[in-house]
């Protein structure tokens, strides 16, 4: 039997640490495989993904979401639109209103790539206390504004 010194608070946090930069990578790895499979680029997949999250945004909210310039955005959704994957529809009440929506065909594509990754996370979400899935809730809520504000102050910084 190994002797296990106890975790100290310091090196859990450290260990949290090193188990984040390695779920982002494994996260990164899964992003990339699915892009190659849909035939998309990484911002075209990040479309994609808040439009299947989000539902129908007109192509500022789409720009605002994804952290693109609306002539960025603009060419995404071409591009996504000519692989079929997206539409533009206008509203009935204001013809000049127009909102991007997932076709089907894509949501059944993104449902077979990313539905067993959520199939499975639910099951390893099961296993945890109502205390735990509460913990990660908020880590991973923190954890993303964390995120999106340093990736705002990098910008400003380049």
């Amino acid at each position: 039997m190994i002797d296990r010194m106890p975790d100290t608070r310091e090196q859990l946090i450290a260990d949290i640490g090193r188990a984040v930069s390695e779920f982002q990578d494994a996260t990164d790895e899964v992003d990339e495989a699915g892009a190659a499979r849909l035939g998309v680029n990484r911002t075209d997949l990040r479309c994609l993904n808040v439009l299947n999250r989000h539902g129908a945004l007109t192509a500022g909210a789409l720009a605002t979401e994804v952290g693109l310039s609306t002539g960025a955005t603009t060419i995404a959704v071409d591009r996504l639109a000519r692989q079929g994957y997206v539409e533009r529809v206008r509203a009935d009440q204001d013809r000049r209103r127009i909102t991007i929506t997932i076709t089907p065909a894509a949501t059944a594509l993104i449902e077979e790539l990313w539905g067993p990754i959520e199939e499975e996370s639910h099951e390893l979400l099961r296993r945890r206390s109502q205390a735990e899935l509460k913990a990660i809730r908020e880590f991973l809520r923190e954890g993303a504004k964390f995120q999106t504000d340093h990736a705002a102050r990098i910008r400003r910084e380049d």
